[in-house]
C-alpha cells in the first residue's frame, strides 16, 4: 500500500471509502444494509468509532470518521471481517435471494484468488484513507458523500436517503 493512504493517527479525522469485490452491488436489499448499520452503531458503541458522516451505497461506503478508542485500522478490519461473514450468511440463508448463487460465487471466486481467505471475499482490500487536515475538507468530502446518491438518482434530496448521515 502506497505512504500516502495509511492511517497515522486514528484520532485524527479520515476519509474511508470500501467497496465489495468486483464492485458487487450487495446493499440493494435492506437486509443487507441494516447488517452494516447495526454493525457501524456497534462500533460506534463499543470500540470508540467516531463518525461525523457516511453513506452506503449498493457497492461501496463511504465514511469521515475517527476515534477515541480502539485504533483506527483496527476497527476497520473488524467492521470489514464482520461485516462480510454476517451479509454472506444472510445471503446464504436468504431463499428469497434471486442473486444468491451468483452472489456467493463471485465471493467464493474473489477468496480464491485472495490467499488471506478461507473461504469468501466480501470487501475489496483498499480502504484509501486520507486524512481531512481542515474544516473546509470535512466539510468538502461532507457535501460529496451526502450527495453520492443524489447525483446517483436514487433520491432527489440528501436527507431523503436513508442510509446516510445526511
Amino acid at each position: 500500500m502506497s505512504r500516502k493512504y495509511k492511517i497515522r493517527d486514528s484520532k485524527e479525522v479520515y476519509f474511508v471509502t470500501f467497496a465489495t469485490v468486483n464492485w458487487v452491488d450487495v446493499f440493494t436489499r435492506p437486509l443487507y444494509k441494516d447488517i452494516f448499520i447495526e454493525s457501524l452503531r456497534f462500533c460506534i458503541q463499543n470500540k470508540g468509532l467516531v463518525v461525523y458522516g457516511y453513506v452506503l451505497m449498493t457497492n461501496h461506503v463511504h465514511l469521515i470518521i475517527a476515534s477515541e478508542g480502539d485504533e483506527l485500522e483496527h476497527i476497520i478490519r473488524d467492521l470489514k471481517k464482520f461485516t462480510s461473514r454476517k451479509i454472506i450468511h444472510a445471503i446464504e440463508q436468504n431463499i428469497q435471494e434471486s442473486r444468491r448463487e451468483w452472489l456467493l460465487w463471485m465471493f467464493r471466486l474473489a477468496g480464491k484468488r485472495n490467499p488471506n481467505n478461507t473461504i469468501h471475499q466480501f470487501w475489496r482490500q483498499d480502504n484509501k484513507p486520507i486524512s481531512l487536515g481542515t474544516g473546509a475538507m470535512v466539510l468538502q468530502k461532507l457535501e460529496y458523500i451526502h450527495q453520492n446518491p443524489v447525483v446517483q438518482g436514487i433520491v432527489g434530496s440528501a436527507e431523503d436517503y436513508v442510509y446516510s448521515s445526511a
